[in-house]
């Protein structure tokens, strides 16, 4: 019986081991759950315990005491009297009956699993009394174990401290499967809010999502994110009606420490899922002294049909991350406008909307126009809001606001402290500025808030730290080979370590998936013919065409490509062209003028110093 089932006034989820009753969740031992969901499976009937204990430890031999511990356990959770039993009775020598009426929750069906029968005579007797001695062995075996390991693993009632915490994707449970973007929607609205708790190390939703639907056990996910809090949970959507069912563990040890479950009217969502946050923050206060958590003002009611967009918006756009094509922006767009059109006063929505306009690849004044609109609106709607100032700040750098992108950053770092994405934009910024020890420190810090994503490979490549940012790329070319952009860098990569059969080989692949094939043809005829430096002049020949023709504007590439090919002049032809015009150049690799590889043989030109002085850049 893996479904939900309403047992009397509970709610029983076998899956996650929990009952609860008016918002109030107790999670159950296993063991526990499994003769709960043993004696639902055959309502009214009377089981034998005998019957109960093939069931339940159908490979162990344990004493009636066990039984008699889970009914005790299932009778004070359920709050159940033996006496005068109104969910398990206990029927004198025979075994138990489940007396509550037994109800399928979301068109879940009851099992019709039977219980394996009783075998009895001298056979059963004489393999209880080789179990009896096995047992016993294996009694001595754990007391030496515990005791080798004392002080290694806490006692039961000792309290484990959560310095860090993962919130695993939210299952959905709703009848529809198609409701799959609301459970992620509220996944990242309650990762977010969390991430306000500023002594908390929370982390990030792009390195969480590998973890839907995942076997891996929540120690192993603890190690791989280096965390000890996981939270896990459930949503269920039923019209206009939300429930949502959380539990904190202290994920070394699998060991449960809280859980609760939560209803409410759509929209009162927010407000729904921002006291799941409280709670879960209160459940980490009392395990670790730390300031009070400074989670957002209580959020106002939102409209259905607001949320709705907002959420499929979210969806479509987390849709273009995941390689699905700039065609899912536009959809997310187009959500987050009708939010808009709905609600002008939704924050959230403007944030989003912003996010999207950054995520295009065409670029254009107008994009970073209408990304910076919908930016001050944001903040001019949630003054305090992390993710507002986050993309007003990027608007800022790319319109080469340098200072006001670098408050804008850092209040956005101060505003939320488990933000990778704030710390990752500080730390490009910083390193524009030549601060690269500072800059590597914001690095590092979003690499481990964000252990799934790369957020080092660009910087390693700034330092001139060629084979590790190579190394990361090739890992990533094999979790995610239709990734354009990571064979362009690899590509570049490859080129400043005088690696040219591999920066054509790199460059090609991104060639095809960017729609260009025939470009891989023409840069290995040109290294056939003529060698490495022949190559990079065909690219930077290719570079010029796809100009020319409106198709990629790289103008920054091609100063890069001409100073190394050791044309000053066409380097300093294209640096002009991409201050005059950066707003309409497609992302470049890298970010730093003053520590760029590329630009090492000019940064001695006394031209590069006057370009640096009308860029604005700090000299």
């Amino acid at each position: 019986m893996d479904g939900q089932i309403r047992l009397g006034p509970w709610l029983v989820e076998p899956r996650l081991n929990i009952v609860s009753r008016n918002g109030t969740a107790v999670r159950l031992e296993p063991k526990v759950m499994d003769v709960l969901v043993c004696l639902a499976a055959h309502p009214g009937e009377v089981l034998s315990k005998e019957e109960l204990l093939k069931a339940v430890w159908p490979d162990a031999f344990v004493s009636d005491d066990a039984l008699t511990h889970c009914i005790s356990d299932l009778r004070r959770v359920l709050e159940d009297d033996a006496r005068e039993p109104r969910v398990i009775q206990t029927i004198p020598k025979r075994g138990y009956r489940l007396v509550a009426p037994v109800v399928p929750a979301n068109g879940a069906q009851p099992s019709t699993q039977t219980v394996p029968t009783t075998v009895t005579g001298v056979v059963t007797s004489c393999v209880r009394r080789l179990w009896t001695w096995a047992a016993l062995g294996c009694v001595v075996l754990i007391v030496v174990l515990l005791v080798a390991l004392r002080g290694r693993r806490p006692d039961a009632g000792t309290v484990s401290p959560i310095h860090s915490l993962a919130v695993l994707p939210l299952q959905n449970l709703s009848a529809d499967p198609a409701q799959e973007y609301f459970s992620d929607g509220m996944t990242d609205a309650l990762i977010t809010d969390l991430a306000q708790i500023g002594s908390l190390r929370v982390i990030s939703r792009t390195s969480i999502v590998h973890y839907k639907k995942t076997e891996k056990t929540l120690p192993e996910i603890a190690g791989e994110l280096k965390v000890d809090g996981i939270v896990e949970g459930t949503v269920q959507r039923d019209g206009d009606r939300v429930r949502i069912t959380a539990q904190l563990i202290y994920a070394p040890f699998d060991k449960h420490l809280w859980a609760k479950s939560y209803e409410r009217d759509m929209r009162d969502v927010f407000a729904l899922e921002q006291d799941v946050a409280e709670d879960i923050a209160r459940q980490v206060q009392a395990r670790l002294i730390v300031a009070k958590p400074a989670l957002p003002s209580q959020p106002r009611l939102v409209k259905p049909e607001v949320l709705e967009a907002y959420i499929q918006g979210n969806y479509h756009l987390q849709g273009s991350g995941r390689g699905e094509g700039e065609e899912e922006v536009t959809k997310a767009e187009t959500y987050f406008q009708r939010a808009i059109d709905l609600d002008p006063n939704f924050a959230p929505a403007y944030i989003a909307l912003a996010r999207a306009h950054n995520s295009l690849s065409r670029g254009g004044p107008e994009d970073l126009a209408i990304m910076r609109r919908a930016a001050e609106k944001a903040v001019g709607l949630d003054p305090s809001s992390s993710d507002a100032i986050l993309v007003l700040g990027d608007a800022q750098h790319m319109a080469w606001d340098w200072h006001r992108a670098e408050e804008s950053y850092r209040r956005a770092v101060a505003l939320n402290p488990n933000s990778a994405l704030a710390h990752d934009a500080l730390g490009g910024l910083l390193d524009e500025f030549g601060q690269l020890e500072e800059g590597w420190k914001e690095f590092e810090i979003a690499q481990e808030l964000d252990p799934n994503q790369d957020h080092l490979a660009d910087a390693l490549y700034i330092r001139g730290q060629f084979d590790r940012a190579i190394e990361i790329r090739q890992k990533i070319a094999v979790r995610d080979p239709g990734f354009g952009y990571n064979h362009y860098a690899l590509a570049m990569n490859f080129a400043q370590k005088q690696m040219f059969k591999q920066f054509v080989l790199e460059m090609g692949k991104a060639g095809t998936l960017f729609g260009m094939p025939d470009i891989a043809g023409r840069l290995q005829h040109a290294y056939d013919q003529s060698g490495g430096q022949a190559a990079l002049r065909q690219w930077a020949k290719e570079l010029e065409r796809l100009a020319a023709n409106g198709e990629f504007y790289l103008p920054r590439d091609l100063a890069e490509l001409y100073a190394t090919l050791g044309d000053k002049d066409r380097a300093f032809y294209w640096l002009e062209e991409y201050r005059q015009h950066h707003e309409l150049a497609t992302a470049q690799v890298g970010g730093c003028f003053k520590c760029d590889p590329w630009l090492a043989s000019i940064r001695s030109d006394p031209r590069f110093s006057e370009f640096l002085r009308r860029v604005g850049l700090p000299r």
